[in-house]
């Protein structure tokens, strides 16, 4: 008999996720990602979870130790960089293209096609087509959309549901070892650095050596930075490139004008404390991030399912999109292999699961989101837990934390 086929759109985290899931319960898989160039230059620091490792096992996919980078604590620091508070929180790290690197690798090359736009895709009772930009139509029994907040999958599926704008933007860069100043580089990768400048938030992040690099130890710093940017014309300038070209609600890094990163180091200097300050400044390519969430009211449908960031997209600060992905795509796995194969009980059941868990994730980025948006209202506008939200209680709840413990007295339960 056959092997039923997984037509897997969006070759990220969440389609690689999903397509070595599904080969583990015996599925064909193809993917197909719109991309022509290899994604693993758009790495991050990553927040990790017990249960992303737990993944990778279940996969049979070895990690080498390099891939772990263990903080100690998170800091608070002054203008000056003197420490105001100390939260005890330790964590594991790692890096966006380590992940991508490890599951790219193992999955064989005859399953992974880049340079492939879905266009649409129609589906009948026992079957779905992709149908793509080139006029390829592809066949399957199920068709996973893992392409992304701005999914074409969804798009066709729910077009109402769209990402929203979260009032402001985030900046990151990253910083090999060996740029990071002698003076600050004993500490900075053994803590999460957190600024506090009027209306804004900045960080550090300690990131794991980058995949090609992982047997040399050399381990990387970035920075994150959000800062308000009105919705509109504002954004839409931050987002125009020197040519005068508008990329609409996002840049490629290297068409962001230069005047616009000058300006960052500039107020990097002027507001942020100086371990923060000399990430910005010697990180050779910053990148703008206008910050968006989304959640979809459904994920499942017919023979076509959305997983990770596509159907649900919680803000930066809860530090689990990855994390989420390998979850969504076990959880559609498991549904899968209990149900026989049964496609329409199997997505029923992983919709009813996934969603949840979405919607609390969003609701937790949203909470967490609260102290930037308080800050971007007049001071006599503010609520009293908004005046009075102390930097230590930021810095305690950022990450992934609250959204797994399940405490039902947890402030973003909705």
């Amino acid at each position: 008999m056959d092997r039923p086929r997984a037509l897997v759109i969006g070759g990220s985290l969440g389609g690689l996720f999903a397509a070595h899931l599904l080969r583990s319960i015996g599925w064909d898989v193809a993917v197909f990602e719109r991309s022509k160039a290899d994604l693993a230059d758009r790495g991050v620091g990553l927040g990790t979870r017990p249960e992303l490792f737990a993944v990778f096992r279940r996969i049979g996919i070895g990690l080498d130790e390099s891939i772990r980078v263990e903080m100690r604590s998170r800091i608070g620091l002054d203008r000056n960089g003197e420490a105001i508070c100390e939260v005890p929180v330790r964590g594991v790290v790692t890096a966006w293209d380590r992940i991508y690197g490890a599951l790219k690798t193992a999955l064989p090359s005859q399953f992974y096609r880049s340079g492939m736009q879905l266009e649409r895709f129609e589906q009948s009772t026992h079957t779905v087509t992709a149908i793509f930009a080139d006029g390829l139509r592809i066949e399957g029994d199920l068709l996973i959309g893992a392409d992304g907040i701005h999914s074409t999958v969804r798009r066709q599926l729910i077009p109402e549901a769209k990402p929203r704008y979260a009032g402001y933007v985030g900046w990151r860069g990253m910083v090999e070892e060996g740029d990071v100043p002698v003076s600050f580089r004993a500490t900075v990768f053994h803590h999460m650095y957190f600024c506090f400048p009027e209306g804004e938030l900045a960080l550090s992040v300690p990131m794991a050596a980058s995949y090609g690099h992982a047997h040399q130890a050399r381990r990387r710093c970035q920075f994150s930075w959000f800062r308000p940017v009105d919705y509109g014309i504002p954004l839409r300038q931050m987002c125009t490139d020197a040519s005068g070209h508008c990329h609409g609600e996002s840049i490629p890094p290297p068409l962001i004008r230069p005047e616009l990163i000058e300006e960052l180091r500039d107020s990097a200097v002027a507001s942020l404390a100086p371990q923060v300050a000399a990430l910005v400044l010697r990180a050779v390519q910053p990148i703008l991030q206008p910050i968006f969430d989304l959640e979809s009211p459904c994920i499942a449908f017919g023979r076509a399912v959305l997983v990770g960031d596509a159907a649900f997209c919680a803000r930066p600060h809860v530090g689990t999109g990855v994390t989420k992905a390998a979850l969504d795509a076990q959880c559609l796995a498991d549904a899968l292999l209990c149900a026989g194969n049964d496609i329409e009980a199997a997505l029923m059941r992983y919709d009813i699961e996934r969603r949840q868990f979405g919607k609390r994730l969003v609701a937790y980025g949203r909470y967490l989101g609260r102290y930037l948006e308080g800050q971007l209202k007049p001071r006599e506008a503010r609520t009293a837990a908004e005046l009075h939200r102390h930097p230590e209680t930021v810095m305690r709840e950022f990450g992934s934390g609250g959204a797994f413990d399940g405490d039902p007295n947890d402030p973003w339960r909705s």
